[in-house]
This record gives structure tokens, C-alpha cells and sequence, in this order.
């Protein structure tokens, strides 16, 4: 759960103070707090903008004074300032502060609190706003420009239904513009964002499942000014798909509405990307490739869809109790080997807050990176290892991997809204996380491993390969016909390869820095 739904925000002491000292003819500041009418104060907490008001009470002895978060007494009601939307002075000289409320653990709604105001006092209110927007927002930009996609046929088929109830009304009440678009067939996006004025928009906000993110990093990718609008258009998502893992990551929640207020209060973070050379193509992957168990598991059950995300857990099941194996010769450039390093790490990583000018950029790239040197600073950044029809990188060694169950590649931590698959992984760190694991191990260690997946343990399983790399490619061996999964969609069954590029992509995040999950202790 979000950390703008928990109880206990502190609340500012009233110090016992009555009401009645509160009376004012007019509204003025003090401290932080405006006084507004003769029986009402807002005051700048810690955490929370705390309304003090008379009518509350009485709000109490006539309905059930149902209040959404913890208030310390009948007046007294606190807003967290995550919360908090906007505000601002009305036409009719009034004081209007628009809130997200909760109405239940996993939705909120926009709501609205008004209060008259003095006309003479408008400059004195004006301050007191800013105040307030400064704290709810922090390093969030204000009054983001939204161009929003609609994938009406996404999951179930319920993206146009979250965004009128839930986004739009959301991105309204924090004045923020929108420009909505439904997309028509897959691969629209690309489409619409390569064609775009970046100039006019903050963010691009997806309605769909982690497809729609996809299309969009590809069709930025594919613009002439691909390393500028990466850099400043941030791709975000607003869960409406079965395929969610983008909003768990950066929103903490698979919920439309809290996944909106988290883009609305949503820090700049730079986001590694990945590209995938396959044949003469050139592709962007944000979120994942995988060959083996999972890539079938997801997409060999496409017919199974009526079981919702149970499909996936049965074709997981039913492959590891298999014992399958998916033949294929590697060669990986590998960062950081050990676990225990990687723990070390990631542990590192967490205390560093660097703004996100600082975490972008080339001067994080190896030296051993071309594109520090050479290549366009408009388009993509040039491959530093080649591609996959080129002859093996120095330093490359192919190795058969002829017992391989799983080939995951990852550059988030969850690949699912239960599944943390990738406990160490950092959004700009500059490294891939990869985890191998072998089809000879015995099904009760298999069970244990699926079953560790969920709380995010899958990392502290012997039996699991996980390493930090640079790049790698991939040559399978199977043969027929198989399956190769890049963010969740179908590839042909060819060889491949993938490299990193630090801090390419832009998000928004909680943090700054670092995903929504547990990670290590």
C-alpha cells in the first residue's frame, strides 16, 4: 500500500487552542496558518495540511463523520500532503483545496474543501498557497502536461472505464492539462509518439497493461531526436491491462486511481533502457526478455486468458514439474558475479540521492562504451558491443547452456503484481539483472523457487544464478519452432542480443531513485 493511505501521518499539536481564539474578521497568515471565516484554520503540519473547523463537529452529531484519515479530535481533521492536489482563489473570492480522499484501501477520489476569503487579503492567501503546493509537491513538477493513451482493448477491456472514473478526474483536480487518445491497433502508440511535439507535453501517462509503455519507448526511440525526448517526455502507466509490472515498480500499486496520484506526485527518474538486436532490427526493451519457463508460461497460455493471472502459475506449474529444458549457447558480459557483492551493492544504491540530473547522462558509461565518444547525440546511442549478426565483442565467451530452464532478463524488480522476480534491481544503475536457472533440479526445489517468487526471496535460493551484466546474446538451440518474450510480447525465435544504456528513459517515481519493492534488509 501506498504510503500516502497510511493512519498514522503526524499531526500538528493544537496546544489546546480553542476555536474561538481563532476568530478573525478577515483571513491572514501566521506561522503557517490561515485563518479563514470565524470558525476555521488551515495550518501547515509536518506531513499533513490540518483543517481545523467548527462545522466538523457538527458534521459528526448528524451523519456517520466519516473522516478518511487519522484525526486527533471531532474539529481537527488532517490532509496528507501527498494527498493534496491543488489549490487556489476562485472567481467568488473563495479558498478551494482539491484532495485525493480515500473511499476504500485501493481507490481514491478527488474531493474539494471551500472556504471565503477577504478580498484584501488575496496576496497573503496567494503565499500561503504556494507554501502549501511547495510542500505537497517537493521535487514533483506541478501542473504536469499529460498526453494520454487509451488502449480500450487492453486486459479485460476496462481502460476507458478506469480513465473516466479514476484519471481523468484526478489529473483534473490537479490541474493538469490532458490530451487523451485512444489507440486503435497494436502498435499505434509508436506511431503517435513518434510523431508527437514533444515540446508541448511533460509526460506520456498509459492506460493499458506494460504493452502500451512498450510502444512508447519504441516510438521516442525511433524519433531523430530520440535521446532528447526520452530525456524529457516521461513515460508512465496507469494499470488497466493484465500485464501491470511498470505501476508496481514505479507507483507501488496495481490500483487505476493511486497509480494516478502517484504520477501526479511523481519524482523525474532516469530509467536504463535496453536494445535488443535481432536479425536487422533494432528494438527498445524497458522491462524484461526471457527464453524457457517463463516465456512460455506467458505466452504459450495466450488461449488460457479466461483464467486471468492463474494461466500464468499454471503454465509455470506445469513446465517446472516437466522438468523442461530450453537448450541455448550464451555469451554474457558480466558486471558484478556474487550475490553477496550485489546485496552490497544495492545496499550502496539506497543512500544515494542524487538528483536525477546527476544520475543521467554519459559520464556514468564505462570507458570502454563508444557512445561516450562517438555516434549522434540526437538518435539512439550507438551499440558500444555491436549487434547481433556481428562477430563476438573481445572479452565475449559463447557457453552452452544445455540444462537451461530459465533465462530471465530484467530491468525492473517486479515482473508482475506478485511476482518479484529481480530483488536487486535499480532503475539507472546501468546494469541488466540476470537470473539462470537449470532444468535438473528436483521438482519439491522447483515448487520452493516458484513459491519464493512472491515475497521477493527468489534471490536467497541456492539453486538460482543471478548476476548484474553489461550485455549479452543468445543463440537457442531447440529445435522448431519456440518462444522469446521482450516485454511480454512475442519475438521470432532467432538469436538475439541486449545491451544496457544508462539512464536513456525517463519515469516518474516515488523516490527519485529507487522501485517499490522490498529489496534487501
Amino acid at each position: 500500500m501506498a504510503s500516502s493511505m497510511d493512519s498514522n501521518h503526524p499531526i500538528i499539536d493544537t496546544m489546546g487552542i480553542t476555536s474561538d481564539e481563532y476568530v478573525r474578521e478577515q483571513a491572514f497568515v501566521t506561522d503557517g496558518t490561515l485563518t479563514v471565516g470565524r470558525n476555521a484554520s488551515l495550518t501547515l503540519g509536518t506531513d499533513s495540511l490540518i483543517v481545523l473547523d467548527e462545522a466538523f463537529e457538527k458534521e459528526s452529531a448528524t451523519c456517520c463523520g466519516f473522516w478518511s484519515f487519522a484525526s486527533s479530535s471531532a474539529n481537527t481533521r488532517p490532509i496528507p500532503f501527498y494527498n493534496v492536489l491543488w489549490a487556489e482563489i476562485l472567481d467568488t473570492k473563495e479558498l478551494a483545496i482539491r484532495y485525493a480522499a480515500p473511499t476504500s484501501k485501493s481507490r481514491v477520489q478527488p474531493t474539494e474543501l471551500k472556504y471565503a476569503i477577504e478580498s484584501h487579503s488575496t496576496e497573503e492567501v496567494k503565499k500561503w498557497i504556494g507554501k502549501l503546493l511547495d510542500r505537497s509537491y517537493g521535487e514533483s513538477q506541478q501542473t504536469k502536461r499529460a498526453k494520454v493513451l487509451v488502449n480500450p482493448h487492453s486486459g479485460k477491456g476496462n481502460a476507458q472505464k478506469y480513465y473516466d472514473r479514476d484519471v481523468e478526474p484526478l489529473l483534473k483536480a490537479a490541474n493538469c492539462s490532458i490530451d487523451m487518445v485512444k489507440t486503435q491497433f497494436q502498435g499505434n502508440a509508436v506511431t503517435i509518439v513518434e510523431d508527437m511535439d514533444v515540446e508541448a507535453y511533460d509526460m506520456v501517462v498509459c492506460c493499458s497493461g506494460d504493452g502500451l509503455a512498450h510502444e512508447v519507448f519504441n516510438g521516442l526511440g525511433k524519433r531523430r531526436d530520440a535521446k532528447r525526448a526520452l530525456s524529457k517526455i516521461a513515460v508512465t502507466h496507469v494499470p488497466c491491462g493484465s500485464g501491470n509490472a511498470m505501476s508496481m515498480n514505479l507507483n507501488g500499486t496495481a490500483s487505476a486511481s493511486l497509480a494516478t496520484l502517484a504520477i501526479i506526485k511523481g519524482i523525474l527518474t532516469p530509467l536504463d533502457l535496453m536494445s535488443v538486436t535481432q536479425g536487422e532490427s533494432r528494438t527498445i526493451s524497458f522491462l524484461s526478455q526471457s527464453v524457457g519457463i517463463v516465456a512460455e508460461a506467458d505466452l504459450a497460455t495466450e488461449h488460457l486468458r479466461w483464467m486471468g493471472s492463474a494461466r500464468f502459475t499454471y503454465g509455470f506449474l506445469e513446465r517446472l514439474l516437466g522438468q523442461i529444458v530450453y537448450p541455448c549457447d550464451i555469451a554474457i558480459k558480466v558486471a558484478i558475479e556474487d550475490k553477496l557483492s550485489i546485496k552490497d551493492y544495492y545496499r550502496k544504491e539506497m543512500s544515494n540521492h542524487e538528483p536525477a540530473s546527476e544520475r543521467r547522462g554519459y559520464k556514468y558509461l564505462l570507458d570502454d562504451d563508444a557512445s561516450a565518444s562517438s555516434g549522434t547525440e540526437d538518435g539512439l546511442p550507438p551499440l558500444r558491443y555491436g549487434t547481433v549478426s556481428d562477430k563476438l565483442p573481445d572479452g565475449w565467451e559463447m557457453v552452452p547452456y544445455d540444462k537451461l530452464a530459465n533465462f530471465y532478463c530484467g530491468n525492473m524488480a517486479y515482473m508482475a503484481s506478485d511476482a518479484n522476480f529481480f530483488s536487486a534491481a535499480l532503475p539507472s544503475d546501468g546494469y541488466m539483472d540476470l537470473v539462470c536457472v537449470n532444468g535438473d533440479i528436483s521438482r519439491l526445489a522447483a515448487i520452493k523457487m516458484m513459491l519464493s517468487v512472491e515475497n521477493g526471496k527468489l534471490f536467497d535460493i541456492p539453486d538460482v544464478c543471478y548476476r548484474k551484466i553489461l550485455g549479452y546474446r543468445l543463440i537457442p538451440k531447440q529445435k522448431g519452432d519456440g518462444y522469446i518474450s521482450i516485454d511480454g510480447e512475442r519475438v521470432p525465435f532467432q538469436p538475439f542480443q541486449v545491451e544496457v544504456h544508462k539512464g536513456l528513459g525517463t519515469v516518474l517515481s516515488k523516490t527519485g531513485h529507487m522501485y517499490e519493492s522490498h529489496g534487501f534488509d
